[in-house]
């Protein structure tokens, strides 16, 4: 069965089957509604049933509470109708410049960013390209059906291969694979560009850029964008990580600092060890922008790493330095062990 759902304020439409989530069927009819992981654990695509019934696929509560999908809150990503709708999102119109596409690309190189980061680089087709904007990411096609989401760690501007930054989570289906058995030349299929994290050029207010772990490759291409549009924008970049070596691009960080007028970069560890001679920030990355920034009203955030970092920054940014929650932009990396809380 087919249901019609209305978008609201903007009054647009499209159907919906009862067996394909509200995002999904947006998607396909070409609107473009807020999203991340498309897998129910980082709640970007929360937004509300005005009119209507939806049933829930598996999801996490901190996404989405009991008391909330009480209220008509609702998980797009993970919400299948079961009645005509009227919901209430958040909406960007699609861009028929950034085509989601399916594609075939050659492994061109891997390389050790640390211990357990991996550089990916993707090389496609001669006569294929993805267009994409700065801060989205890829899903990687699996032989078996499953997908992996990495985010796309070079801007959209520079030729060449495509970079990802795999971080090793020991035991994981995927990331096993590209620490052990993953090599040059091997074919990998994927399709992008996904999510709604990227940059909003339109606007000119400072930027907090707020990044944990592998949380940096967006960010990263975000950075490389605003160098590319010779941007004037203040911007402070604060990267986090438990040890020094988990801020695996840190000299690139700082050599950002002597080329760009108006950015700034504050490196911040959670878990020094005595060996590791560390004299910089310590604790929580997002409290260190807390600490720094009493008033982010004027701001706009781009958050991306672990859920918990995402969502402690959002909450603290909100409730202590009067940032708009509509001007915080976030990508939430779930794991397989993040989805399996759900």
């Amino acid at each position: 069965m087919t249901f019609q759902v209305t978008i609201s304020p903007s009054g647009r439409q499209f159907s919906c089957d009862t067996d394909e989530t509200v995002l999904s069927a947006a998607l396909r009819a070409g609107l473009i509604l807020p999203y991340g992981c498309k897998n129910g654990a980082c709640g970007s695509c929360k937004g509300k049933v005005n009119a209507g019934q939806v049933v829930h696929g598996n999801h996490q509560q901190k996404a989405l509470s009991d008391e909330e999908e009480a209220q008509g809150g609702a998980l797009f990503c993970c919400a299948k109708p079961q009645s005509d709708l009227n919901i209430e999102a958040r909406e960007m119109l699609a861009d028929d410049d950034y085509p989601l596409k399916k594609l075939p690309s050659r492994i061109a190189k891997l390389e050790k960013l640390s211990d357990d980061v991996m550089l990916i680089e993707l090389q496609l087709p001669a006569n294929e390209k993805l267009n994409y904007r700065a801060g989205q990411y890829i899903e990687f096609l699996l032989k078996d059906g499953k997908r992996r989401s990495y985010s796309l760690a070079n801007a959209p501007h520079i030729d060449g291969p495509l970079s990802l930054h795999v971080r090793h989570m020991p035991g994981g289906y995927f990331t096993d694979q590209v620490f052990a058995t993953l090599k040059e030349r091997d074919i990998m299929r994927f399709e992008g560009p996904q999510g709604s994290f990227y940059l909003r050029e339109e606007s000119d207010k400072p930027m907090i850029l707020l990044a944990s772990g592998t949380g940096f490759a967006p960010i990263k291409a975000i950075i490389e964008h605003l160098i590319h549009i010779d941007s004037k924008r203040v911007v402070h970049l604060y990267w986090g990580g438990r040890r020094p070596q988990d801020l695996y691009m840190h000299a690139l960080c700082e050599e950002w600092t002597s080329k760009l007028e108006n950015f700034k970069y504050t490196p911040v560890v959670s878990d020094a060890k005595t060996e590791d001679n560390w004299n910089g920030r310590t604790g929580f990355v997002h409290q260190a922008v807390v600490d720094d920034c009493a008033d982010l009203s004027m701001y706009q955030v781009y958050a991306c790493g672990a859920p918990i970092v995402v969502e402690s920054a959002k909450r603290d940014f909100v409730a202590k330095s009067q940032l708009p929650s509509d001007e915080f932009f976030a990508d939430s990396f779930t794991s397989e062990a993040d989805l399996a809380k759900k």
